[in-house]
């Protein structure tokens, strides 16, 4: 009985220790402890109030759900800042009677990622999703909140990917 005991604790001790290697978000083992994400301006031609709080928020989340780094308002091992600089929409397809049937929103935001430890991985860099709807639709209430939904979800991990995963 005891065997069988120092096999389970041996098992355990093992998989404890290989966890620091690898995650199962593919960050690996990360050089820092803390994170900071500074305010994104929108500074798009065309201003969609709010989505700049929305996606700074977001970003935060994504990389507190993925990793076990501590957010701080400012001397962050890891910086995330830029800005929002495209939000577009445009016709993708048109009807017999020249409307549009179907449009695109377009979103890029520029991000500039400084990790203080390891400035090999320092990057400035845009990053630009879109959302396909039916012409006829008006992007407002929960169309536009579901679309923006969709866009930032894919920006996030995207940008989580560049900076920390490296996929």
């Amino acid at each position: 009985m005891n065997y069988i005991k120092s096999i389970l604790f041996l098992l355990t001790a093992f998989s404890f220790n290989s966890c620091s290697v690898y995650n199962f978000t593919g960050t690996g083992k990360i050089d820092a402890k803390t994170f900071q994400v500074n305010y994104f301006r929108n500074n798009a031609p065309l201003i969609e109030p709010g989505i700049e709080r929305t996606f700074t928020l977001e970003l935060q989340d994504l990389i507190q759900n993925q990793t076990n780094l501590n957010l701080v308002n400012s001397g962050g091992d890891l910086t995330y800042e830029g800005e929002i600089i495209d939000y577009r929409i445009s016709p993708t397809t048109a009807t017999a009677d020249q409307r549009a049937a179907q449009s695109k929103l377009t979103i890029s935001i520029k991000v500039r990622f400084t990790n203080k430890n390891k400035e090999a991985d320092n990057f400035e860099k845009t990053f630009s999703f879109f959302h396909n709807y039916t012409g006829t639709d008006q992007l407002v209430g929960a169309k536009l909140t579901a679309a923006l939904d969709e866009i930032f979800e894919r920006i996030t991990q995207d940008i989580f990917n560049e900076s920390l995963a490296k996929w």
